[in-house]
This record gives C-alpha cells, structure tokens and sequence, in this order.
C-alpha cells in the first residue's frame, strides 16, 4: 500500500513542491501517517495480537494492554503514544513513504 501511495505523492511532489503554503503538505503528511497507523491497527484484528505486536516493537506492557483493550476506534487509537513508538515516522520512511515537506537541517 505505501508504495502506490508514493507513486502518487511523489507526482504531487513535482507538482507542489515548491508551494508557498508548505504547512498544507505538513498536515497532509501527518494526516497520511496517522491514516496508514489506523490500517495497520485494523489488520492487526485482535486484543492478542495487538498486545503482542505492541510489546515486540517496545511499547511498555501497561502501555501496550491499555491501548490494546481500548473501546475506542481505529482512528482514535492511531493518535496515541502506543502506536507512535510502535510505528513511528521513520518506519514509514524505511517502508518508502517520501517525505512532503523538506525540512532544512
């Protein structure tokens, strides 16, 4: 899936990179990592298999039985702490996902 989105963010990229409004491409990106953070959390259909996901990728046990038992949806649980340590923006980056906005060093 993060390679056809690339296909196209990188199209978009030729296109708007050099927009004078880069904070449209921030909240995009935030926006796409959070969405991509909520599939995975589908896939991963279970309490198990959520809890044991969370913990191999070195969230604390509290942390990862809270998340993982959580009544609140997919959407919601993306934006939590438990899902930003387990996939965090530089394992997007590892899957291909190009970044939006340049940041200058």
């Amino acid at each position: 899936m993060v390679t056809q989105i690339a296909t196209y963010l990188r199209g978009w990229l030729g296109y708007f990179a050099d927009c004078q409004t880069p904070s449209v491409l921030q909240t995009l990106e935030s926006w796409l990592r959070r969405r991509l953070r909520s599939v995975v959390w589908k896939q991963w259909k279970r309490g198990r298999t959520r809890f044991r996901e969370l913990r191999k990728r070195g969230v604390g046990k509290d942390l990862a039985a809270q998340t993982a038992g959580s009544p609140h949806g997919p959407w919601r649980i993306a934006n939590s702490p438990a899902l930003a340590i387990a996939l965090p923006n530089a394992y997007f980056a590892q899957l291909g996902l190009p970044p939006l906005v340049v940041r200058s060093a």
